[in-house]
Formats: C-alpha cells, structure tokens, sequence
C-alpha cells in the first residue's frame, strides 16, 4: 500500500527521541509563505486539530495533519519526513535537539494514487 506520508530513518531516530522525552506528539505541516510548509512536532494536546484540518498518515505512531486546502493542493504527492541540522527558529519540539523537519515532495504515478486509502 502506498502512503501519504514516510519518514527517513533519520528522521524516525529524532521523532523516537522526541517520544522518549515528551511522551505522545504530533506533527502538523503549517502551510507558510514564500519558501513554502514547515512540518511542527508538538507535544499531543498542544494543537488540538480541527475539523478542516486532515489526518494524512501515521509516523513511527504519531499522527501527521494538515489543513484540507493543503491536503487537496497535496492530492497526488507523497511527503518525506527528513531531518536537518541547524534551528529554524519554530516552536516545533525538535529545536531543542539543534536540528529542523522538513518535508520532501515527489508526485505519484497514476498505479501510487489508485493504491491510496481515501483521506478521512
């Protein structure tokens, strides 16, 4: 089955870590300006997600949304969770450990988008 999406063993590494330290989190890919979304990982009940506001898959546990204007622009694309080195200056939990999320795109061929699971 093709996901939405998948994380980077890098990035399943940070977000185990973030787990251990702050128990049950989220992520939630804002949709900025200019140079595009940045993934936030939140403490769970920090952003409390809303009815426009889509759940587009599951990673190592922990629940990734974004708003459904965003996920409706994203219909066709699988994200990448990967981590960076270096602050972006967010409220996002991984800052602490001196490192950013971001999110790679690639389109999904036709045989991807017919093996998805609708989103909820």
């Amino acid at each position: 089955m093709t996901m939405r999406v998948q994380a980077t063993p890098a990035a399943q590494s940070v977000i185990e870590q973030l787990q251990g330290e702050h128990g049950t989190l989220l992520f939630y890919l804002s949709h900025g300006c200019c140079d595009g979304s940045t993934p936030m990982c939140l403490k769970s009940g920090e952003l409390t997600p809303t009815a426009s506001d889509v759940l587009w898959g599951v990673l190592a546990g922990v629940p990734f949304y974004m708003s459904a204007t965003q996920a409706e622009y994203l219909a066709a694309t699988q994200l990448t969770l990967d981590v960076r080195v270096g602050s972006l200056g967010t409220f996002s939990l991984e800052e602490a450990l001196g490192c950013h999320f971001v999110t790679q795109s690639r389109l999904m061929s036709d045989a991807e988008l017919a093996d998805l699971t609708p989103v909820p």
